[in-house]
């Protein structure tokens, strides 16, 4: 007698752990030859707003960690992706990639995660600055995060997309929701057991799947979202989305980049705040006194 197969049901990623969506909906996208992938939690409002509250109490703690830290936790991601690459080049050839193409996107991936922690610690006194001013006065200008960043990670790369959408976020200190590719969401649910056992606390990644045009309007609406990035939207997608992030003024942040080809620091910058601080200079100093 032929044995059924049992596809496996992933579930979400959020808080640090992983529930079944609450809505109960499951989808089954296809791979390589139409053969079902598995059952995929078709995320719901509901999902999100938990998601969203997860992130936002991940932030007190994430926002102010110390920058070499971070650079840490980042390059432990790394070391994980680097012990499960055989289960990431299975999965990416089950989704459709050749066995070069998904070896080449997983080095690239363990890469990107230790480029990032690189940066952690340097952006600050790369592109912060003391500015001049005509008084006396010293002016600083320096990056702080935005807070909770609603990201939508690129369609058709599932591994490499993703990190390089979530990676830029999580170094400058923000915490974020990302909706996965619907078509190829394995490496996403494989990743949050990575994220889940390499330090980072629990609620500053939250991985959801589901279906981009339901959730989008959830994503662009929910007012304690302060920023959304994404980068392969169609142009209706766009339009709606500016029109609707107007409800709450969260910045709306559409990369022209692909972010599984580009490898910049300006990312991380797309979602931090320019604090510009005004400290007066003693007058002694001023008067080229004493000093």
């Amino acid at each position: 007698m032929k044995r059924i197969e049992v596809l496996k049901t992933y579930k979400l990623y959020i808080g640090g752990k992983f529930p079944r969506t609450e809505s109960g909906r499951y989808y089954q996208p296809e791979g390589k030859g139409g053969k079902k992938l598995g059952n995929l939690c078709q995320s719901s409002r509901k999902d999100f707003r938990n998601a969203v509250v997860a992130a936002r109490s991940a932030l007190a703690s994430w926002a102010p960690r110390d920058p070499f830290n971070r650079s840490q936790i980042l390059y432990r991601i790394a070391e994980m992706l680097e012990g499960r690459s055989a289960q990431f080049e299975d999965e990416l050839q089950r989704q459709g990639a050749s066995p070069a193409a998904a070896r080449k996107e997983v080095e690239a991936a363990i890469d990107r995660c230790i480029y990032y922690a690189g940066w952690c610690d340097k952006y600050q006194q790369t592109f912060s600055s003391v500015n001049p001013v005509a008084s006396a006065h010293f002016n600083f200008s320096v990056y702080e995060p935005m807070g909770v960043i609603a990201a939508i990670a690129p369609e058709k790369s599932s591994l490499l997309g993703l990190l390089g959408t979530v990676l830029p976020i999580i170094a400058g200190g923000n915490s974020c929701v990302v909706l996965t590719s619907e078509s190829k969401p394995l490496c996403a649910i494989t990743l949050a057991e990575v994220l889940a056992t390499s330090d980072l606390p629990g609620g500053v990644v939250n991985l959801l799947t589901g279906n981009r045009d339901e959730l989008l309007p959830v994503i662009s609406t929910h007012m304690d979202v302060n920023a959304v990035v994404a980068s392969d939207l169609t142009d209706a997608q766009k339009f709606s989305l500016r029109e609707q992030s107007t409800s709450n003024l969260k910045r709306v942040i559409l990369s022209k980049e692909d972010p599984a080809k580009s490898e910049s620091p300006y990312p991380i910058l797309a979602t931090q705040e320019l604090k510009t601080t005004w400290h007066p200079i003693e007058s002694s100093i001023a008067g080229g006194s004493a000093y």
